[in-house]
């Protein structure tokens, strides 16, 4: 199940996913109205529509051109969606006139309110905040509601498991939920019927799934991502005031953001093209050079900033994996790249030397246990290698002698990447190709263990299987065969690498 989930949702970037989430929302609000099912009519939802969408990709192509950059047309569709979803509807002059403030404030705070080439605030609680400090406008957040809560809660999975964010939520639903259920029990509400009342009333699923999952205002490692959750659900379900302001939900969120940007990287990275080498006939590996020093751990990934004409719908921003080692001067990316490839790797691959790009984060949590004395299976699919060489590179500097096997499933032998750099290091490798093909000279810490990495190959292959901790890196479709058939030979312990795609 969860390798045919993932399959369907690896073929969608976040960006799209989200936003074919949002249309959704949109388009079931319009049909409840129609029905009479809402408290708003047809006419107030398309005004706010249409000045919440309006004033964002206004306030986003505004700032872009007095900054000279090119706005992301997605991210500005996602951030007015939101608005429109939260901000009190209107018909009046007055209430539309504020939700527009909500608007442009929401698509100029990603430039106003960043620092160094990342925005702090997520966008649509940030113009909520401000069209309510201004007194023109408030949050309703009138998306929490019993009729549109299925597809809410269905949407908010989707995103959280789609991000790896599922732990993430997990905290937050369980101090969220936990809290406003004390209270209302203590205000003499029997437990069922608070539930109910808080999935309904409140937009718990809402501002988890399609809120703090926003990657920019995330801080980069999962127990910090906890803390950021602890701290929202708290400020959300205590509902304080300052002075004559009500702290909802979209104070919560940007008192979170502030908490998450003092625990992650506070800068943009900025990199200069250094060159590239081709891996294999589909793959190859770019070479950066840091205006400063880059700190990561092995295993991390690192999302790259590309404004560019023609961009097609993944966007000019895209997450991959670092391959170099921390303690390398340059920064080294290692991806796919075939014909139908996006416009953004495009781009990329056609940087002139010392080409300038950015880096906007540096995050995530798939590096290896830090015991040395644990045994480790590292899984690559194809180009999922990359993370691991980041890894096997750190060793090697640091020159620690750990238990690796790597296994690597490939779909022909010319895709072996890393191939020589893997025989160097010494790396036990347990290579998988299709039956029927050539297969060429290994080196001598390698075996071909067949055509599929099912259980039976795998133990074959390594037999101490069931006492390694296990890492998966790869597509979607290949992190769910690989999880489901390590599993059936009786291991334990599995961590997936997040496929982001954005």
């Amino acid at each position: 199940m969860t390798a045919v989930l993932d399959g369907l949702l690896g073929r969608m970037t976040m960006y799209r996913l989200t936003l074919t989430l949002l249309l959704v929302l949109t388009a079931e609000a319009f049909v409840l109205s129609v029905a009479g099912l809402l408290a708003y009519t047809p006419a107030e939802l398309g005004g706010t529509l249409v000045a919440a969408v309006g004033g964002t990709i206004v306030g986003t192509r505004l700032m872009a051109l007095i900054l000279r950059l090119r706005p992301h047309s997605e991210s500005s569709l996602i951030t007015g969606l939101i608005v429109f979803l939260i901000m009190f509807p209107s018909s009046t002059a007055a209430g539309l006139g504020g939700i527009l403030v909500a608007g442009v404030a929401a698509g100029a705070s990603k430039f106003l309110l960043a620092f160094r080439g990342r925005h702090v605030f997520n966008p649509a609680a940030a113009g909520a905040v401000v069209a309510t400090l201004l007194g023109v406008g408030a949050a309703a957040w009138w998306v929490a509601n019993a009729y549109m809560l299925p597809v809410v809660a269905v949407g908010a999975a989707l995103l959280l498991y789609r991000t790896r964010k599922l732990s993430m939520g997990v905290v937050f639903l369980v101090v969220a939920l936990g809290l406003l259920l004390v209270g209302l029990v203590q205000g003499g509400m029997a437990p069922g019927a608070g539930l109910q009342l808080v999935l309904t009333s409140y937009p718990v699923l809402f501002l988890l799934g399609f809120m703090m999952t926003e990657p920019l205002t995330l801080p980069p490692l999962r127990r910090q991502q906890w803390l950021f959750a602890a701290v929202v659900a708290v400020v959300f379900a205590l509902q304080p005031s300052l002075g004559p302001v009500f702290l909802g939900p979209e104070f919560a969120l940007v008192i979170g953001n502030a908490v998450a940007f003092l625990m992650g990287q506070r800068r943009g990275v900025r990199l200069s093209f250094a060159g590239s080498r081709r891996l294999t006939p589909t793959s190859t590996e770019l070479v950066f050079a840091p205006a400063k020093p880059v700190r990561f751990r092995a295993g991390q990934y690192m999302e790259l900033s590309l404004p560019h004409r023609g961009a097609d719908g993944r966007g000019s921003r895209r997450v991959f994996s670092i391959t170099s080692a921390p303690q390398q001067d340059d920064v080294t990316f290692g991806l796919r790249t075939t014909e139908s490839g996006s416009s953004f790797k495009k781009a990329l691959l056609d940087l002139p030397r010392d080409a300038r790009i950015t880096g906007t984060l540096v995050g995530g949590d798939f590096c290896l246990p830090r015991d040395p004395s644990v045994p480790l299976l590292l899984a690559a699919g194809g180009i999922g290698v990359t993370p691991f060489i980041s890894q096997l590179r750190d060793l090697a500097a640091r020159g620690e002698v750990r238990d690796v096997v790597l296994v690597y499933v490939v779909r022909d032998a010319r895709e072996i990447a890393y191939r020589d750099e893997l025989a160097e290091l010494g790396t036990r490798v347990v290579l998988f190709l299709p039956a029927g093909s050539d297969v060429p000279p290994l080196p001598g810490a390698w075996t071909l263990a067949g055509a599929e990495p099912s259980a039976e190959n795998l133990l074959a292959a390594v037999p101490d299987l069931g006492g390694r901790t296990v890492l998966v890196s790869g597509s979607p479709a290949f992190i769910g065969g690989f999880r489901a058939a390590v599993r059936s030979a009786g291991v334990s312990r599995v961590r997936t690498d997040a496929f982001l795609g954005y």
